[in-house]
């Protein structure tokens, strides 16, 4: 997507697909896209934080999987805008389905009994997940993986309205919010492939510190990582609610929210 006048670096001349609008190698020799790269600390730090607490919690093991699976997405996308090579563009690209996948499990499994499986759900979301990448392996067309991004994010913002709306309204906040950052986020991700042209004749005239706010794409991956993470904090509290547990959120360093959850007293 960027032009093709970006200078060399450590890792090589780019072998992906796609080259985002951040200048290559401008802020470091070993770093290909420096603010693409390290904005990917907000989808690592946390998600790994969370599925630790996830586990203490003694919830499903599939949510604990969906704080690991963003976790995944931010190492790929870290090594992918690090190096700008296909293999880590693939290390980036699949995972975001494969999380998304586990998205979609625990969102529309959350009414089932406690430590039931469901198999069907499973195995239909394991054949999308193998026939995805199938395609997108032999097909090298990253339209094709975004379409198929979307249509699991659709599939996740379906089952969320349902829910607010027809089982528990009082989570509308948590939802309405986590849904708006991710919309925030891919406006933005539209508007540095779009006006990418535009983005760097501007950050030229601008000091570097201020030009890096110009780095729609690492706003993407903040917003897109934020608003995933909200969306599996307010996947748990459906959960835990359903399971009559006691959800508290909490919010580490007086910032960051977590979600503590008790179990039912017992009288």
């Amino acid at each position: 997507m960027a032009p093709a006048a970006d200078r060399l670096g450590y890792w090589g001349r780019p072998t992906s697909t796609l080259d985002w609008c951040e200048e290559n190698y401008v802020v470091s020799f070993y770093i290909a896209e420096f603010w693409n790269t390290v904005s990917n600390l907000i989808m690592i730090l946390p998600p790994i934080y969370g599925a630790i607490q996830t586990y203490k919690d003694g919830l499903e093991y599939c949510y604990v999987y969906s704080f690991l699976g963003l976790a995944a997405v931010g190492i790929g996308s870290w090594c992918f805008h690090m190096t700008l090579q296909y293999e880590m563009q693939l290390l980036d690209e699949l995972p975001m389905i494969y999380s998304t996948c586990v998205f979609v499990y625990c969102l529309y499994e959350c009414f089932k009994q406690k430590n039931t499986l469901g198999v069907f759900p499973i195995m239909l979301l394991f054949i999308f997940s193998v026939s995805v990448s199938v395609v997108y392996l032999q097909w090298k067309e990253p339209v094709f993986h975004q379409v198929m991004y979307g249509a699991l994010v659709a599939c996740l913002v379906m089952r969320s309205i349902f829910i607010v709306t027809w089982v528990y309204p009082w989570l509308k906040p948590v939802c309405y919010i986590s849904l708006s950052v991710f919309l925030l986020g891919f406006i933005l991700w539209n508007i540095d492939n779009l006006a990418c042209d535009s983005l760097r004749s501007t950050r030229q005239k601008l000091p570097p510190v201020v030009g890096a706010v110009t780095q729609f794409h690492a706003w993407w991956h903040i917003l897109t990582g934020l608003g995933s993470y909200l969306h599996i904090l307010f996947s748990l509290q459906i959960r835990s609610t359903f399971l009559k547990h006691r959800p508290k959120v909490k919010f580490l360093c007086g910032v960051w929210p977590m979600l503590h959850i008790e179990a039912q007293k017992t009288s």
